[in-house]
């Protein structure tokens, strides 16, 4: 042990007193945080005065929330159902922002919804649940925004039937309104005794990939034709646009004979950022990541390849010839340093970067500390056995450039070109196989099935979890760490 500890002290005063090294990890730190800053986009949140700034609702378990349609309702007393018929369900062309009708084709997006729904009163954010038919997930049930199960695939119309009992709402769906099916049933402990239920329509934003970085997002309509509405009426039936209209975007409803007619815009489901949401999210603050990195990898290939260069490999395994234990000094060493140079500057670009945005008028999803905390571990983390497998190249080609060319091409590149010019799939392809798999480590928001998005790179989503991209890297580096001591241990110095 006291071997190894006076070989850590080697590495470390090797590192410390080659100012070149010791500059380019303090340029990667500077150059990770000053592009973090410096990218930040421009918003209009909070900058037409009072009333402009940007608040999304939460829902019951806490998180953002989407809440916006149309709704068709009536007070419910107690206990009690509601059923109808889902008879049609039809996108429509989405509106020109002055809201008139545009020449574009009728548009019906997948989880475009129509139907039944219950609800803590029509304040954005509180408590529901609802059944329904969607574009082209068949019939769904879905509570609190987060919560969904799935149906009959069916697009036929649907019969449709949503049945409280206590703090527990059943919902079922039928063929022919007299043999039915129990979708789920839900809890929903804040819903108070004098409820509103009724008939919904909502269509989310469309958005389309371009090209790696570039998307469209408009938003879209949806029009449900209901018939067969069966329930006691405890009050009239009223109408409210539920979360307000957006330039653009309207909801309307028209009574047609045993039912309604709704025409609807918005969702009701988890706030998302990217082309179908809004905002942005703490991984945006860390666009610097790769340019560190690229100063990183030339260090750590360095640190191996200078002794090679230099002809002082002879006069450390002179000293030591544990070659082993060299190897594993060396990674320490070069890991030890860029993981707190790396956590240092994570933290910095996270907190401050934050602030940059909400300041330059873009609205930024909240984290979770443990997110945050996440986040810039694992960015350090990530830079740390970059850093490490950088140094294993090195180690076994020898040379300086092709070992940096071989650990840029293998770890940034990929990210890079996923971020820019390749096709989706093929990047997405790329951020699973590869060790730039472990930029996963710094997505901060869910992905969620029910809800369309696009959820690629450039939106701060990524095809792994975090920690399942971070073991492919880890996967990577052991096995070229592994190769390295092989063949460090049988050729000459």
């Amino acid at each position: 042990m006291t071997g190894f500890t006076q070989l850590l002290h080697a590495e470390w005063t090797k590192f410390r007193t080659v100012r070149g090294w010791v500059i380019g990890m303090t340029a990667a730190a500077a150059v990770l945080v000053g592009l973090g800053l410096l990218s930040g986009g421009q918003g209009s949140c909070g900058k037409n005065g009072p009333g402009s700034e940007c608040v999304l609702p939460v829902g019951p378990g806490g998180q953002e929330v989407t809440d916006r349609f149309t709704f068709v309702h009536q007070p419910l007393v107690g206990d009690g159902s509601i059923t109808v018929r889902v008879a049609a369900l039809t996108g429509a062309p989405p509106p020109r922002p002055d809201g008139t009708a545009s020449n574009e084709p009728a548009r019906l997006v997948p989880w475009a919804k129509a139907g039944l729904l219950i609800k803590d009163g029509t304040r954005p954010g509180s408590t529901y649940a609802a059944v329904m038919v969607t574009g082209v997930h068949g019939v769904r049930m879905q509570h609190d925004y987060t919560h969904d199960r799935a149906g009959s695939s069916s697009s036929s119309p649907r019969w449709l039937r949503l049945t409280r009992a206590g703090d527990r709402v059943t919902g079922a769906e039928s063929a022919d309104g007299s043999r039915w099916t129990t979708i789920g049933t839900a809890r929903l402990p804040d819903l108070p005794s004098t409820a509103q239920v009724g008939l919904f329509t909502t269509s989310p934003q469309y958005a389309e990939a371009l090209a790696a970085a570039s998307a469209i997002s408009t938003p879209s309509v949806a029009t449900a034709t209901f018939d067969h509405l069966d329930r006691p009426a405890d009050g009239p039936w009223k109408t409210s646009t539920i979360g307000g209209s957006r330039p653009g975007e309207s909801g309307t409803a028209e009574r047609t004979g045993d039912g309604f007619t709704l025409t609807g815009t918005g969702d009701i489901a988890p706030s998302v950022a990217g082309a179908a949401g809004s905002g942005a999210t703490i991984t945006q603050t860390l666009i610097g990541t790769f340019a560190g990195l690229i100063f990183m990898v030339v260090i750590g290939t360095m640190f191996a390849t200078a002794e090679y260069r230099r002809g002082l490999i002879r006069t450390t395994l002179a000293a030591n010839p544990a070659r082993g234990q060299i190897l594993a000094a060396k990674a320490a060493v070069i890991g030890g340093v860029t993981f707190l140079t790396g956590l240092v500057a994570a933290a910095i670009v996270v907190t401050v970067g934050q602030s940059v945005l909400r300041g330059n008028g873009v609205y930024v999803h909240p984290a979770t500390l443990g997110t945050e905390v996440r986040v810039v571990a694992g960015t350090a983390a990530l830079l740390a056995v970059a850093a490490v497998l950088a140094l294993a190249l090195g180690v076994l080609l020898r040379r300086s450039t092709t070992a940096v060319t071989v650990a840029i091409v293998a770890i940034v590149l990929p990210y890079l070109l996923t971020m820019s010019v390749l096709p989706i799939g093929v990047g997405q392809w790329l951020l699973r196989i590869t060790p730039a798999a472990a930029f996963a480590v710094q997505q901060s928001t869910p992905e969620y099935d029910q809800v369309a998005n696009l959820y690629i790179p450039s939106n701060g989503y990524f095809p792994l979890s975090p920690w399942a991209g971070f073991a492919v890297l880890l996967g990577w580096t052991a096995a070229t760490l592994g190769l390295a001591a092989y063949r460090f241990n049988r050729r000459d110095a």
